[in-house]
């Protein structure tokens, strides 16, 4: 083989070799091309918002929930200022070793946490705690270094100013629910937002809320803000005004609070009768919302549902009693209007009522004696009512206990307001398939039976007797102040319709109503006060079957879930009514020695805060009843 030959063999093999990477170089530039054209000119849109998000965030500005005060301007509910802890999971290197770190200091839900960023899109921020301490304020920034993604915003809180104070008609707020947000797509709201969950803060909620806002930011790699390129500031919710005078609010949850290690319960409304205002409402045991502000620990949920005593119930609109003895004013009126009976009508109480093999028994041992309507109702003997109950019949009673309100909702614009029950013969053969009993009658017409009703009930039941037959609707909320206009104030309506009553029966029970507090046997004596007339009747409403008077015990002998149920209901000044009271008291014995003094004190203050022009206000100088 010649050199020649040797040479042209070797040229040969560089050719391939040389087209063979040519080939693939030429591959490579079209791969590379084709990558530039899918990421320059197909993703582009894309690769921008990423990049963006990456150097500039758009950051939520959370609005001011509107405020709301007492009828004379006294902030019950505000907002404040709090440090909320948030990740951004891109920005973090390691989310577990970060919440890991954090836990030094801050207890954290790491379950919660890893919840909220999955829920969250690109770039989004997942709260890690809200409403920490200064001193957890000063390790994050002590090691904001180390923590690449986390950052801190201040953010307004909402405030009940008086914790526990009107709990139930204020409301609380809680974490807006996927289904909610799922549903109403296009509501402004997003994960984590807080929403009211009940009261006024849920039935307000749209008004109360305001609008968001939101801030353009530059950033560095680690997610650390550099400086404001542009902001739409949020707006301010609405604010509202009560009818609650916080004063007057402050003295009744004081009064009906539990004292020492004993068990309470119950509930009370003060109205004035004229308007149907609120000027105070409580139910007890209540709560303290603040503890649902920054989102409650499941600690303190689970201890909130399971406790025995309810405190999250509004006892006040849902809490359902036996009327007992309160119930005589529509029985007395009943038997009035049917004409059974004219005030000088009497009727023998020898201490108990036959009815067939039946005993029923006066609450008196020894009896009344002779009594007309006006000692009936003073002395609150039974007996004459079951006479007179048992001539009016059960579906008589029901007819008039409809026109004072009872067995249907007031209409108070809160969530939750239960109807009570009024039964009739109807009722019972329709949903417990068996005929009325002449015997559940009887106890029909002093309040017992199948008999239930609300407090707020029973304060507008007494207001429509004060204000000479008139049915008001209770209002909470007397005023809106809307954010949309400064200085437009709304007026709520206020219901008022005629309830058809007779005046001149109403004015006898008035009567027999204010010697039930100031006459010398009446049952709620420990309410009189010197200078102001109070009217008012007692009740008594059993929990358990009457037992025979050889095995009746005293209240603190008797295990407290079988004692007696206490109410007083009342109106003052006799004249012309200011104020209407319903106060309950569960397990708390007879209504004229427990829930007769509360009302007593509430309406002291009532008159010392508003007295009146023709009398000085009598002070307590001791504890009543």
């Amino acid at each position: 083989m010649s050199i020649f030959d040797v040479r042209t063999d070797v040229s040969e093999s560089v050719r391939k070799k040389i087209k063979f990477y040519s080939r693939v170089a030429i591959f490579c530039f079209l791969i590379l091309g084709m990558r530039l054209w899918y990421l320059q000119i197909l993703k582009v849109e894309e690769l921008q918002t990423l990049s963006e998000n990456n150097r500039i965030r758009k950051i939520p500005l959370p609005p001011y929930r509107g405020k709301i005060f007492d009828r004379n301007g006294e902030a019950l509910v505000g907002i404040r200022p709090s440090f909320n802890l948030y990740l951004i999971p891109e920005d973090a290197r390691n989310v577990s070793e970060t919440l890991k770190f954090l836990s030094k200091k801050i207890a954290i839900d790491s379950r919660k946490v890893f919840a909220s960023i999955k829920s969250i899109q690109s770039f989004d921020s997942a709260l890690i705690k809200a409403d920490i301490s200064r001193e957890q304020v000063a390790f994050v920034e002590e090691n904001s270094r180390m923590l690449p993604g986390v950052h801190l915003l201040v953010e307004p809180l909402r405030n009940y100013v008086h914790d526990h104070l009107s709990a139930h008609a204020l409301g609380y707020l809680g974490e807006i629910s996927k289904a909610t947000l799922q549903a109403k797509p296009r509501s402004g709201y997003s994960q984590g937002d807080l929403v009211g969950k009940s009261g006024l803060e849920k039935i307000f909620e749209s008004y109360l809320r305001g609008e968001k806002g939101y801030k353009e930011i530059e950033v560095d790699v680690a997610g650390r803000e550099l400086r404001v390129l542009r902001e739409l500031p949020p707006k301010s919710g609405g604010d509202l005004t009560l009818a609650l005078d916080l004063r007057i609010q402050k003295t009744l949850e004081n009064l009906m609070r539990a004292e020492g290690d004993d068990p309470f319960a119950g509930a009370a409304v003060v109205m004035n009768p004229q308007t149907g205002e609120i000027i105070a409402m409580t139910g007890q045991p209540s709560f303290n919302p603040n503890l649902f502000a920054a989102g409650i620990s499941r600690n303190n949920w689970r201890k909130l549902q399971t406790d025995a005593f309810h405190p999250l119930q509004n006892r006040a609109i849902d809490g359902q009693y036996p009327p007992a003895s309160t119930y005589k004013i529509v029985t007395a009126y009943a038997a009035l209007e049917e004409k059974l009976i004219v005030p000088e009508t009497t009727i023998n109480c020898p201490g108990y009522f036959k009815l067939g093999r039946g005993t029923y028994r006066c609450w008196k041992k020894a009896g009344h004696g002779r009594v007309n309507l006006h000692d009936a109702l003073v002395q609150s003997c039974d007996v004459f009512f079951y006479n007179v109950g048992n001539r009016l019949g059960v579906d008589a009673i029901a007819r008039y206990a409809a026109m004072f309100g009872l067995g249907k909702k007031t209409g108070v614009k809160l969530l939750g307001e239960k109807r009570g029950l009024i039964p009739t013969s109807q009722w019972k053969l329709r949903t417990k398939r068996q005929p009325w009993l002449k015997g559940e009658t009887i106890s029909a017409s002093i309040g017992q039976g199948f008999n239930t009703v609300t407090p707020i009930q029973q304060a507008t039941m007494i207001s429509m007797v004060a204000n000479g037959g008139r049915r008001i609707q209770p209002v909470l909320v007397k005023r809106a102040d809307t954010f949309k206009a400064q200085g437009d104030v709304k007026a709520l309506p206020q219901a008022e319709t005629p309830a058809g009553l007779n005046k001149d029966s109403l004015e006898l029970i008035r009567r027999a109503l204010l010697g039930v507090v100031n006459d010398k046997h009446g049952t709620g004596w420990r309410a009189r006060m010197k200078n102001i007339k109070i009217s008012g009747k007692t009740g008594t409403a059993q929990v358990v079957r009457m037992k025979t008077d050889d095995e009746q015990g005293k209240d603190d002998e008797i295990p407290y879930k079988f004692r007696d149920h206490a109410w007083f209901v009342a109106f003052a000044p006799y004249e012309r009514p200011e104020i209407a009271v319903s106060v309950i008291v569960e397990h708390g014995g007879h209504g004229g020695a427990v829930a007769a003094p509360i009302a007593k004190k509430v309406i002291q203050t009532y008159f010392k805060l508003y007295p009146r022009d023709d009398s000085a206000v009598e002070v307590d100088k001791g504890a009543t009843g």
